[in-house]
């Protein structure tokens, strides 16, 4: 009988929950089921917000994961990029090699020419000078030594004094500028040598692109030089 009241009392205990704080009431325990079951539901909803956040950080997972494969991608589009622009710079330094041998090739040309040239040139000023009232003018290169350097001058004639300097091809306005300048330096030197003012200064070229004879055009007509291009007198 009494194992049969204490398997039913059980059984009420768990089974029934009014009951049980009836009993833990009794045994002054009923506050302290009230608390456990509410720490229960605390942490129930303590694992409900830690299984939202670990979602969260799924979630933020996922997205850093897209990131890293965007960023991927955009490093291989950088690289695409600096291949491609290591192959422009190929290209670009085989234009350059192509540029200077052609350079080398007119020099070279130049030098089985530049006789020829010149030499039609100090023709065309000598008649130039004839014409100016000067019909036993010399015309002819010259060497003239000033500061202890020898300057060779392509044209020259002393009286009335003559300075002038040939080219056989001039590629860009930057070369152009220094033919100009050097021709400048020439005729300083020279003013200085002799003790005279320059008459007649010459810039002989025989051959250039339409842009370059513009800027010549106009840089030797603002200087007071006589440009000659191929065979023909310009300014």
């Amino acid at each position: 009988m009494v194992e049969k009241l204490k398997k039913e009392f059980l059984e009420l205990l768990e089974k029934d929950v009014e009951f049980r704080y009836t009993v833990a009431g009794y045994l002054g325990l009923s506050e302290i089921l009230k608390r456990l079951d509410r720490l229960e539901e605390g942490q129930n909803k303590l694992w409900e917000n830690q299984n939202r956040l670990w979602e969260e950080v799924k979630n933020l997972r996922e997205g850093q994961n897209k990131l890293w494969e965007e960023v991927r991608k955009l490093w291989v589009e950088v690289r695409g990029l600096r291949e491609d622009q290591r192959k422009l710079w190929v290209e670009v330094k085989g234009l350059r090699e192509d540029q200077r041998k052609l350079r080398v090739s007119f020099e070279s040309f130049g030098k089985a020419l530049g006789v020829t040239l010149e030499d039609y040139t100090a023709s065309l000023v000598k008649l130039m000078l004839e014409d100016m009232g000067y019909p036993d003018a010399e015309v002819g290169r010259k060497p003239l030594l000033f500061n202890g350097e020898i300057y060779e001058i392509n044209i020259f004639c002393e009286e009335p004094l003559t300075v002038g300097e040939v080219t056989l091809y001039i590629g860009d306005l930057d070369e152009a500028r220094r033919e100009l300048e050097k021709l400048q330096k020439r005729i300083e030197i020279a003013e200085k040598v002799t003790g005279k003012k320059a008459t007649l200064k010459i810039l002989a070229v025989a051959n250039t692109s339409k842009e370059i004879l513009d800027h010549l055009k106009t840089a030797t007509k603002q200087q007071n030089i006589k440009l000659i291009y191929g065979k023909e007198l310009i300014t």
